[in-house]
């Protein structure tokens, strides 16, 4: 039908496919470029130690989310720090003491929280009370290997009761070396940074060739090391039927925390708390059911995706998707929920703005009108130039084109161009009368 165009404007139409399109793409670029890699890299520790075992079970637990985590051993949690601040190691998450760092010296990583204690062990062949400058002195004593939690700790120790490399020989023996060394009688005294079920601790504390030493200041190692944690060794937990250790030993300990790259994905991020939670939340001597994994902040802070778990677990959709789909939809929904709080407003403003659009396609023609007819009731214009002008502003409005709801208004306009029209046909025909 002349004057207006079909219901559906062809430039509306297009504007709301374009915008479509555009936040169709935008979902898929997030999803294609965000989806979270299926291949972790765990540095561990010394092959047959704590945190190589540990290891193992999460690459079982993750792999049953189609999570392929590769470990890699190293010397302990100061080697296992020096990988996870070096963005080229490849290296993600990994075990780490205790008292080795703080939050400006690694400013690139999280802690996922504490996930157990790893006591301080001090075993002797007889004729050491205690870890002094006056028992140690010309003795062997293994204090751990370059990069291991044990050598920081125990140097940390000897050198607060005067103890250096000029009283002590100090050995720098693995756990197992250390245990296998003490028990053959090759050195004298060892230190161990390790879980009380490490195959070199249960040998230790069920042989009678050996002692615990007990650390009877532990409140005062507590006080100069706060990341120090003051624990109980009960008699006759290593052996019952030869009551070793024969009485109760106050030792000290520090704490594991599973540490890992703020970039590493939040869906990874919860598969591994996930497995923590099955690993690490049994009871044990020294722990109650559920204590670990704990949200401690011992050297670092927790990520956020550790406080949310701890707060309220895992996220509904890592509970009901696939994790690197419910990773993806978590994302897709970060882009969808700014782009509907801006489409919104806009969709439920738009007709009123398309409206006020159409409606003054149209009424801006009245002014050039008005002014027309103004002229021709004061009698001042010239009658030819006039008709000139309303013939161009009538060929104007006859070539606007408005959806069918705002016909009507294009009709009053063009009977109003027709009505000024015939009266200046008329007094050009018939000249006005002076009176």
């Amino acid at each position: 039908m002349p004057g207006y165009e079909a219901e559906r404007n062809p430039k509306r139409s297009l504007y709301f496919a374009a915008g479509t399109v555009f936040v169709i793409a935008l979902i898929t670029g997030v999803l294609f470029y965000s989806r979270p890699t299926n291949t972790v890299v765990m540095t561990t520790g010394a092959k047959d130690g704590a945190y190589e075992a540990f290891g193992h079970q999460y690459k079982a637990i993750l792999a049953r989310s189609g999570v392929e985590l590769r470990l890699l051993p190293s010397g302990g949690s100061v080697e296992n720090f020096k990988r996870l601040n070096d963005p080229h190691s490849g290296v993600t998450v990994g075990f780490v003491d205790g008292g080795l760092t703080n939050e400006s010296e690694s400013p690139d990583l999280n802690s996922l929280g504490s996930a157990f204690y790893e006591p301080l062990w001090f075993f002797c062949r007889g004729g050491i009370p205690d870890v002094r400058l006056e028992s140690l002195r010309g003795r062997k004593v293994a204090i751990g290997p370059e990069g291991s939690a044990t050598r920081v700790v125990a140097e940390r120790l000897l050198a607060l009761n005067g103890v250096d490399r000029g009283i002590a020989q100090m050995m720098p023996l693995s756990g197992a070396e250390s245990a296998e060394a003490l028990l053959r009688g090759e050195i004298d005294a060892a230190f161990l940074v390790a879980p009380w079920d490490t195959p070199a601790v249960r040998r230790l504390l069920a042989s009678s060739a050996v002692e615990l030493v007990s650390f009877p200041r532990t409140d005062a190692y507590v006080a100069l090391l706060p990341f120090l944690t003051k624990l109980t060794v009960p008699a006759g937990v290593g052996d019952l039927a030869s009551n070793r250790p024969p009485a109760d030993v106050p030792v000290l300990a520090l704490k594991a925390s599973l540490v890992v790259r703020k970039d590493l994905d939040s869906a990874l991020q919860y598969l591994l708390l996930d497995a923590a939670v099955q690993i690490h939340s049994a009871p044990g001597i020294f722990q109650k059911a559920g204590q670990f994994p704990a949200a401690e902040q011992v050297d670092l802070p927790l990520s956020d995706d550790a406080q949310q778990f701890f707060k309220s677990g895992r996220p509904l959709l890592q509970r009901l998707l696939p994790f690197w789909l419910a990773g993806l939809v978590g994302k897709a929904l970060l882009v969808l929920i700014p782009v509907v709080g801006i489409l919104y407003p806009l969709a439920r403003f738009a007709p009123a703005l398309y409206g006020w659009s159409m409606r003054r396609r149209i009424f801006r023609y009245y002014g050039e009108l008005k002014h027309i007819e103004l002229e021709l009731e004061s009698g001042r214009g010239d009658r030819g130039e006039m008709i000139q002008r309303l013939d161009l502003l009538e060929q104007r409005v006859n070539q606007l084109r408005v959806p069918t709801m705002y016909a009507q208004f294009l009709y009053v306009l063009r009977s109003h161009v027709a009505l000024i029209h015939a009266k200046l046909e008329h007094e050009r025909e018939q000249p006005r009368r002076q009176w």
